[in-house]
């Protein structure tokens, strides 16, 4: 068996890559980003980590307990969000973006495709595929689908989004599916959020880890195992850029 057939090992081997070049993405926008915050006069961590929601959908009080399981709200963050105009209280606790919000994601979105634009274009030529690819997953992945990744995907697309801004939000959707296997594998476990965060290296640890893995894999039978390579190789490449 090739190793781009053991799905479940597949999956452990693009996670890291999928988390570092979404990671590099926000630590290379930052200083655009500041400055963006800045003339918005916003505070803008929950708005940035939301950009690929607020625009489509309402916040849920069981979508946002899913998104920051590790680090719940204490109603402080929201207070501020609705205090400075950013999002409105609904019925039965939603929250929607205010036409300021999108204004703000909206420009957001053209800082990551500049970021973008000058970070991969050595690899400009590929990032429509692998965008592609990664959608593909995105739609795989709702059958196996937690309240995580049900309030972040799909995404939000504009038309004209180019390649790149569409692959590094897909990423995204496809963190919050893993990390939705994570929490039905440590829940299943018998553990809390706090737990698990805490939770040494062992067997236990070790079974959590592969469940999350066989979680984690649904999606990726969706692609060939040409696909699978390619996918792999790509963001490969893009990490080291």
């Amino acid at each position: 068996m090739s190793r781009f057939d053991d799905l479940p090992g597949y999956a452990a081997s693009i996670a890291p890559l999928i988390d570092a070049v979404h990671l590099g993405v926000h630590i290379a926008s930052r200083p655009l980003g500041r400055e963006l915050a800045e003339r918005w006069g916003l505070q803008t961590d929950l708005l940035v980590d939301l950009r690929c929601v607020l625009p489509l959908r309402p916040l849920t009080p069981g979508g946002l307990t899913a998104l920051y399981r590790y680090n719940p709200f204490d109603g402080t963050e929201l207070d501020i969000q609705i205090a400075q105009g950013a999002l409105v209280a609904g019925h039965g606790g939603t929250l929607h973006a205010t036409d300021r919000a999108l204004g703000f994601i909206a420009e957001l979105y053209e800082l990551h495709a500049t970021v973008i634009g000058e970070m991969w274009a050595a690899h400009a030529d590929r990032l429509s595929e692998l965008a592609g690819l990664a959608g593909r997953l995105v739609a795989a992945a709702e059958g196996s689908a937690g309240a995580a990744f049900t309030q972040a995907a799909p995404p939000y697309e504009p038309e004209g989004t180019p390649g790149g801004v569409l692959l590094f939000n897909r990423l995204a959707a496809l963190r919050y599916h893993r990390a939705d296997a994570h929490a039905s594998a440590w829940r299943d476990a018998g553990l809390t959020a706090g737990q698990i965060v805490g939770l040494p290296s062992g067997p236990l640890r070790d079974g959590i880890e592969a469940e999350t893995n066989r979680g984690a894999a649904v999606p990726y039978e969706s692609l060939t195992t040409r696909e699978r390579q390619d996918l792999l190789v790509g963001l490969s490449a893009l990490d080291h850029s």
